[in-house]
């Protein structure tokens, strides 16, 4: 079991305050809310900044294949985003990455602000993102033109060959692929995935644990669009494993070690608060593959409920079934993830 903080008993964790102020003003599209005319302003007159001509640089960078000068850009880009946003980074750790290994990157994974922290990493980056980001319009372009890698979350197989076939390249020039082993933003109780350890092991390239937490406070989409100003953002650096190490251990016995050493860090208390999955407030999004980690066996058993009695009742009658059915009439049926 995880060392984690004790919540308050019968008490729904890291809930959002209920006195804050409502997003009254938006910005692209509605995806964006602040609370006051002053925010938004401030706001628009930044994003006009950071999100004009920089996106652009970067897809001519990335299309020109000049890796290392994009890089360059998407680092000194995040950081004016960093201060743009007064967000208090801390970082740790960073005496134990070798500028010139090539790693499978590990961090949790809580929203769009990850990619600021780990831009500040001495190492130059391809995320793995899944498929219907790249068909935003303004955020596909960039995923596309600068090489980042797709995948289908929801088809496995598919996704791991995408994997098998363009992370070896990607390697082999000298970057590091960044693969969020939760595959899900819901909060840290989703189990890890065996996708990136067994990267890690078919192509005998070290994997590089990162801590990640607070990056839900600063953008909640798609909870909600509040953008907040001012939060904590942590980063902390785990020592890598080995490729030997990688190569030597079963997929599981990787999955599990990194999955303990990162979420007991996060969890400890030093850190920024991890965002944590309350399905009261955030819903179950059903059809979305994730797992619940058994160290949540509360969670857990609440999510197998809610899959049972879709199983049995369908979607639309789940709810209003729920207190009539029961596991055991469902427990043939197997929920697929």
């Amino acid at each position: 079991m995880y060392q984690m903080r004790r919540e308050p008993p019968n008490e729904a964790p890291h809930l959002p305050a209920c006195n804050e102020a409502a997003q009254r003003h938006t910005l692209a599209r509605g995806m964006i809310g602040l609370p006051t005319r002053s925010r938004w302003a401030r706001t628009a007159l930044g994003g006009a900044a950071l999100f004009g001509v920089p996106p652009y640089l970067m897809r001519a960078l990335g299309l020109a294949g000049r890796r290392k000068a994009l890089a360059a850009l998407q680092r000194r880009w995040a950081a004016a985003v960093i201060r743009a946003l007064d967000i208090r980074l801390d970082i740790a750790g960073l005496d134990l990455i070798d500028p010139h290994e090539s790693y499978i990157v590990t961090p949790l994974h809580e929203g769009f602000a990850d990619a600021l922290a780990l831009w500040q990493l001495p190492l130059r980056l391809r995320f793995v993102a899944r498929d219907e980001l790249f068909g935003w319009p303004r955020l596909g372009p960039i995923l596309r033109d600068t090489g980042q890698i797709m995948i289908w979350p929801e088809d496995g197989r598919r996704s791991y060959r995408e994997l098998l076939r363009r992370a070896p390249t990607v390697l082999a020039a000298g970057e590091s692929v960044v693969l969020f082993p939760q595959g899900t933003i819901l909060g840290i109780e989703t189990d890890f995935l065996a996708g990136p350890f067994g990267l890690a092991r078919a192509l005998g390239r070290p994997l590089l644990p990162i801590v990640l937490t607070g990056a839900h406070r600063i953008w909640e989409h798609p909870y909600s669009p509040r953008l907040r100003y001012g939060e904590r953002l942590s980063l902390h650096v785990l020592p890598p494993l080995s490729a030997a190490t990688c190569r030597a251990s079963t997929v599981e016995a990787l999955r599990r070690e990194v999955q303990a050493r990162i979420k007991g860090v996060a969890l400890h208390g030093d850190l920024a608060t991890p965002r944590r999955f309350v399905p009261a407030r955030d819903g179950y999004w059903d059809g979305y593959a994730y797992r619940v980690d058994p160290h949540f066996p509360a969670l857990a058993a609440e999510v197998a409920r809610h899959r049972a009695l879709l199983a049995c009742s369908g979607p639309e009658s789940a709810a209003d079934h729920a207190e009539n059915a029961t596991e055991e009439g469902c427990q043939n049926v197997l929920y697929p993830l």
